[in-house]
């Protein structure tokens, strides 16, 4: 007897019939944010810069995370059919948030289109939406898995129309380790960009890195020359060392600041409840990036503890690891970073 048999909450619907109608999410009236796209799919910065910075990054470029596709539409049932180049399984890391797309009507989680145990190379899946109303939907990639194609379904005679935009349109830009890629969300619209981008109503780039945000200088030139409405720095945790991290980060933001004088920057330390003493001396070393700006009377740079971060809410219970946030812990994130977002951007 399978598990879907006993308890009906548990079944997964595929998608498509002969009354459904596919779309390719590259034309209009779709929009997709936080991804580049060429000839062989999804990835998030030109592979040029990550074939500079190192092997983890070139490879990682490919996962999806911080992806999204937006749109308008009055159909009741949306179905998706996907390509994908890899696929990412971890015992600690559930296959909806590496593998899975969840969508947003008006704000709201429906659901999510959840992949087969067994996915290879791609997978169908549909949702039931109540009703005949026009909807704002928000789909979120997949957060560590490669997307070659995707495609969206709706039952024949379906109104699609284009998405409203975000209220701050130019992206927030993320740059970390793994815990900023979304290890490990049960699912994307659980990391805490996604959770800060539907609090604010703000556009958003993923550069999590899991493992391979070493700082280089090749990456805080790309960031630097990004256009964004503000930055977050966040690479604590891919630091070999403490020394490893002073050497790096007051000179990443440095590159960052001198191409970007307006810039609000937000500087933040690994979110560790229970910090032993390295995790100290780094979210020291992360500190006086931001005293000695602050000492050069650059008021728009901001310091979060990441000690103190977990705590809102979760303390113990926010890692699935004592490492990687869980739901709670990305949520505690998200509400620790709203405040300072949500003045800079005037959202």
């Amino acid at each position: 007897m399978r598990i879907e048999d006993v308890d009906k909450n548990f079944r997964v619907e595929n998608a498509g019939s002969e009354q459904t109608v596919f779309c390719d999410v590259l034309q209009p009236p779709f929009t997709v944010y936080g991804l580049l796209h060429d000839e062989d799919g999804y990835h998030r910065i030109p592979h040029s810069v990550a074939e500079e910075t190192n092997e983890g990054v070139q490879w990682l470029n490919l996962h999806t995370a911080g992806g999204r596709v937006r749109f308008r539409t009055d159909a009741d049932r949306i179905d998706l059919r996907v390509r994908m180049r890899a696929i990412t399984k971890m015992p600690h890391f559930p296959l909806t948030g590496s593998a899975g797309f969840d969508l947003y009507a008006d704000n709201a989680y429906r659901g999510t289109f959840v992949p087969p145990i067994d996915v290879e190379n791609g997978y169908s899946a549909s949702l039931q939406l109540n009703g005949r109303s026009i909807r704002e939907i928000t789909i979120n990639f997949p957060l560590y898995s490669g997307v070659s194609k995707l495609e969206i379904g709706f039952p024949v005679g379906s109104e699609l129309l284009q998405a409203k935009d975000y209220t701050v349109q130019l992206p927030v830009v993320f740059y970390g380790s793994s815990i900023t890629q979304g290890g490990c969300a049960s699912r994307p619209g659980n990391a805490y960009q996604s959770i800060l981008s539907r609090l604010l109503s703000c556009d958003y780039l993923n550069l999590g890195f899991s493992g391979s945000a070493k700082g280089e200088r090749c990456m805080a030139e790309y960031i630097a020359n990004l256009r964004m409405s503000a930055f977050v720095l966040d690479y604590d945790h891919n630091a070999p060392t403490p020394s490893f991290l002073e050497q790096t980060h007051y000179p990443f933001f440095e590159t960052v600041r001198t191409q970007n004088p307006q810039l609000p920057v937000i500087l933040l330390s690994r979110p560790q409840p229970n910090p032993t003493a390295e995790d100290l001396i780094r979210r020291d070393i992360v500190k006086r990036t931001w005293e000695t700006t602050v000492q050069d009377v650059d008021q728009n740079v901001y310091f979060i503890d990441g000690t103190q971060m977990l705590r809102l809410f979760g303390g113990d219970c926010g890692t699935v690891d004592n490492c990687h946030p869980n739901d709670l812990g990305f949520y505690c994130m998200a509400k620790a970073l709203e405040p300072v977002l949500r003045s800079v951007l005037n959202a």
